[in-house]
């Protein structure tokens, strides 16, 4: 029905963009890609533009800002667009100059200003637009892959050419009064290049990734739509994790099944695009061979069969809630890797807590979240709210409150400087991470239960608070309540409750692994890992599925030893919307 993955049909242009929802195998894919260029003979770069980027684990290297070369594959170089590093860099061109010349305190000032998450993402958006457009990096290669971020990330890198083109367009006093914007005059032509870049078919091809479930189809459907109104076309869709086979296995026949009723939208969503697949595969995709096993479409690879025996008996979802329950409210906060099952599982805790009487606030700081999706009931209980952070209202709420606050106390000029301010897209940040910490606030009363965004954009969102102090404050001239207090509640482990949500696989568990470290060393400690759709928890009788299974083992074994308080959640036979749906996730094992 669809036609299997080939290099040949989609390398048409130099450069490949591999989007697509967290979790579908963007990374995966685009490796695989990588090394199936390299190996015809092609001169290949490898970009990371995603800052929880695990090409390390894949390729067992470190990678950085400058291209190196991938030591088993000839022809193969890769580069990680470190948002912090590129960060670095960026303050240093726009400081450096100034140091020893200028006052002290005038330069520790430029580096407040210039410390915020939006000097972070122009940093690296510059780093990503000079690959796309410097003559000497284009000319060196054959082709140029990126592997972009989760798909609200990565629609946000794409529309950053012509937000900052259009802002630069209206700027009539320059960029110099912005902070974290000055310099951007001289970046005008460099932003336009790049916007015609990405818009000519014949340089630029987007591949939609995902996976054949509800979710992941529904998001690639609205990436196309909104990729087609800024300009990229020329798209070819990549579903990643077939299974084909049926079985009498009952698990084996569920999983067919629920992908089968999944694609059923495909045909009317894409009708325009090209469809290709991938198998659903038993083996990490970590090393060349592995690689390069899955381009050619091995299902089962190398690990051993194994029987149940083994299998960690670990508690599920219930010990949570049974942790949570002595108490009346605080912060219980979901994060991981993108399309891990984060959303899922903040909507199933918070409706375990509504269970044992509890009030609860669900919410999503995620900008590709989907709660809708996953509760569908109308007749929620009364002791339950949700709420999404939706970024484009925050940002004409905030623009609205500071020009209300800032008009009898500026002259019309100081209020043009202030209105173009509030026209740059730094302003975005600003304005929701206002809205969550408004909405953490509320833990005072209940529970807030918080499914957060991807977990690169959660620790800048965390790790950011003090410079979105100075933000806050040098554009309103005050920092509200509930900003003073977020980082001390979240660091207190009476109020604040994480939960790392991964997969038994390595890239999800080792991406954890670092996630938990660097909460730790922002003095935020996990409560509990929660390790989802695990096959090894069914009991599946099917090989290829028990491959799958026997893979998972280390992982969990992992898991454990990085958080005693982990627990292990079955992949469910049932598609998870729905209140009834949900809680049977709190049921220990699928047989």
């Amino acid at each position: 029905m669809y036609t299997d993955f080939s290099i040949d049909a989609v390398s048409t242009t130099p450069f490949l963009f591999f989007t697509g929802k967290g979790g579908v195998g963007k990374t995966s894919t685009a490796s695989a890609t990588a090394v199936g260029l390299a190996d015809k003979g092609n001169k290949v770069l490898l970009v990371s533009t995603d800052p929880a980027s695990n090409l390390q684990d894949v390729f067992g290297m470190d990678a950085s800002l400058k291209p190196i070369s991938v030591p088993e594959v000839d022809g193969l170089f890769m580069v990680n667009i470190d948002p912090e590093a590129a960060a670095f860099d960026y303050r240093e061109r726009v400081v450096g100059p100034y140091r020893n010349k200028l006052p002290e305190a005038v330069v520790n000032q430029m580096e407040e200003q210039l410390s915020g998450a939006c000097t972070v993402e122009i940093a690296a958006f510059n780093e990503f637009a000079s690959l796309l457009t410097k003559k000497e990096v284009v000319d060196s290669f054959d082709h140029i892959l990126f592997d972009t971020a989760p798909t609200g990330h990565t629609l946000r890198l794409l529309q950053l050419p012509a937000a900052w083109s259009g802002f630069l367009d209206e700027s009539t006093h320059g960029a110099s009064c912005l902070g974290p914007l000055s310099g951007l005059g001289d970046k005008k032509a460099l932003y336009e290049n790049t916007v015609e870049a990405l818009s000519d078919d014949n340089q630029t091809t987007l591949i939609l990734v995902t996976r054949p479930d509800r979710s992941s189809i529904q998001e690639a459907g609205r990436t196309a739509e909104e990729l087609k109104e800024i300009g990229l076309t020329n798209q070819r869709l990549l579903l990643n994790g077939l299974f084909e086979e049926k079985s009498n296995d009952p698990i084996a026949h569920a999983f067919y099944t629920k992908q089968q009723i999944a694609l059923k939208p495909v045909e009317e969503k894409f009708i325009d695009l090209p469809v290709f697949k991938l198998p659903y595969i038993a083996y990490p995709l970590t090393g060349m061979d592995a690689l390069r096993r899955f381009l050619k479409g091995d299902e089962e690879g190398s690990p051993p069969l194994a029987s149940d025996e083994g299998t960690p008996s670990l508690p599920g979802l219930d010990r949570i809630i049974h942790d949570l329950s002595p108490k009346q409210s605080g912060v219980v906060m979901t994060m991981g890797k993108g399309g891990v099952g984060k959303t899922t599982m903040a909507t199933a805790i918070a409706l375990g807590l509504v269970s044992e009487g509890k009030k609860v606030h669900l919410t999503t700081t995620d900008p590709a979240a989907h709660l809708h999706h996953v509760i569908e009931d109308k007749g929620l209980s009364d002791q339950l709210t949700v709420s999404t952070i939706d970024p484009q209202k925050e940002v004409e709420k905030y623009r609205a409150e500071v020009l209300a606050q800032s008009a009898t106390q500026l002259d019309e000029k100081g209020l043009a400087y202030l209105k173009e301010d509030l026209e740059s897209p730094c302003t975005e940040e600003i304005a929701v991470f206002r809205a969550f910490a408004n909405v953490v606030e509320r833990a005072d009363q209940e529970f807030v239960v918080i499914d957060t965004a991807p977990t690169g954009h959660t620790l800048l969102l965390l790790d950011a608070s003090s410079s979105y102090n100075k933000e806050i404050e040098r554009s309103t001239g005050e920092v509200p309540h509930s900003v003073r207090k977020l980082l001390p509640r979240l660091r207190n482990r009476d109020e604040t409750f994480v939960a790392v949500v991964t997969l038994p696989e390595a890239t999800p568990v080792l991406e954890a692994s670092r996630l938990q470290g660097d909460l730790k060393r922002a003095g935020i400690t996990p409560a509990w890992w929660i390790v989802n759709q695990s096959m090894a928890k069914t009991h599946t009788k099917h090989p290829l599925l028990l491959a799958r299974a026997s893979s998972e083992r280390q992982w969990i074994d992992r898991s454990l030893k990085e958080n005693k308080n982990t627990v292990v959640l079955p992949w469910f036979t049932e598609d998870l919307t729905g209140t009834n749906a949900l809680m049977t996730m709190f049921r220990k094992e699928v047989r």
